[in-house]
């Protein structure tokens, strides 16, 4: 269950990444090759989720996952270059939010999931 809603959000935005409004906006955050980069990161977030939901390679999943975030926070999210305090602080929760996905996308990247530890038990490591 945790895994389906880890990845939803991932599910659900990448196709976005195929519009010619995001694609947009990301060349005016100064993404370059905007009309390649951010469609091929909607293919990294979606083939990331994909593979974390159906615990197929979820680790290697969850790398794309690491990668995809690592991109796209420091590219779309850096609040530190905005004057304007209200997007400033939008920017900023966007960032953190991100940063907190992160941190979830690392655990997975190392884990992966329970099928494939060979889960039995809460501690086990094999």
């Amino acid at each position: 269950m945790g895994r389906i809603l880890f990845s939803l959000l991932f599910l659900y935005s990448a196709p976005h990444h195929f519009s010619a409004d995001t694609i947009s906006y990301a060349a005016a955050q100064g993404v370059p090759a905007a009309s390649v980069l951010v469609p091929a990161s909607g293919i990294l977030s979606f083939a990331g989720a994909i593979s974390i939901v159906l615990g197929y390679k979820a680790r290697v999943g969850g790398w794309l996952i690491v990668l995809f975030l690592l991109l796209v926070t420091f590219y779309m999210h850096n609040f530190w270059t905005i004057a304007d305090p209200a997007m400033h602080q939008m920017q900023m929760a966007m960032f953190m939010k991100n940063i907190s996905m992160l941190g979830g996308a690392l655990i997975i990247a190392y884990f992966g999931s329970r099928h494939q530890l060979g889960y039995h038990g809460a501690f086990a490591c094999g």
